[in-house]
C-alpha cells in the first residue's frame, strides 16, 4: 500500500515543489544580473559625463551656444533611478554632444586640434562601451520578460510580483547615420 501512495505523492507534490523553487531562483538570479548590468551602464555613463566638461572647454569660444546646451543639459542630469527617466535624460545629452561634435566640423581648426580629437576618441570610446553595456543589459532584460511571460513560470512571475523590464535604448553622440543612398535616375 504504502508504494502506491508515495508515486503519486512525489508526482503531484515534489516535482511542483522543486520546479517552483527552481523557476523563482531563475526570476532571482535573472534580476541580480540585470541589477549589475546596469551598473556596467552607470559606470560607462558617468565616465561619459566626467569627459563633458572637457569637451565643452576644448570648443569654448567657437560656438558658446552649443555650450551653454551642453552645461545646462549636464546640470539637469540628477541620474534617476528608472531607466525611462534615464534614458531620456541620457539621449537629451547625446543630441547635446552631437551639436557639439558638429561645431567642430563647421571649424577646421578646432577639428584639427590634438586636444579635441584625443577627447574625441575618448568619447567614442566610451560609447562603445556603452553599447556594449546595454547590450548585455537588453539581452539579460529579455530573458527575465521571456520567463515573465511564459507559462507556466508566468504563475511563479504572478506569485512573486515579477514584472516586465524595460529595454535600455540610447542614442549615442557618435553614431553615424548611414547615408541616405537614392538609386532612382
Amino acid at each position: 500500500m504504502m508504494p502506491q501512495i508515495i508515486f503519486p505523492l512525489i508526482a503531484f507534490v515534489v516535482f511542483p515543489l522543486i520546479w517552483f523553487i527552481s523557476t523563482y531562483n531563475k526570476f532571482i538570479k535573472l534580476k541580480n544580473m540585470i541589477e549589475e548590468k546596469w551598473s556596467g551602464i552607470d559606470v560607462a555613463l558617468k565616465r561619459r559625463h566626467n569627459l563633458i566638461p572637457n569637451l565643452v572647454s576644448a570648443t569654448k569660444g567657437y560656438r558658446e551656444h552649443e555650450s551653454e546646451v551642453l552645461n545646462a543639459t549636464t546640470e539637469i542630469r540628477a541620474g534617476s533611478e528608472s531607466v525611462s527617466s534615464r534614458q531620456e535624460e541620457e539621449s537629451l545629452l547625446s543630441r547635446s554632444l552631437i551639436g557639439l561634435i558638429a561645431t567642430a566640423e563647421a571649424y577646421p581648426d578646432l577639428k584639427a586640434s590634438e586636444n579635441f580629437l584625443v577627447l574625441q576618441k575618448s568619447l567614442d570610446e566610451i560609447e562603445q562601451e556603452i553599447q556594449k553595456a546595454r547590450n548585455m543589459y537588453n539581452f539579460s532584460i529579455r530573458k527575465f520578460n521571456t520567463l515573465v511571460e511564459s507559462f507556466p513560470s508566468s504563475l511563479v512571475a504572478k506569485a512573486f510580483g515579477f514584472e516586465k523590464q524595460d529595454f535600455f535604448a540610447l542614442e549615442l553622440a557618435t553614431q553615424r547615420e548611414l547615408p541616405e543612398v537614392d538609386f532612382s535616375d
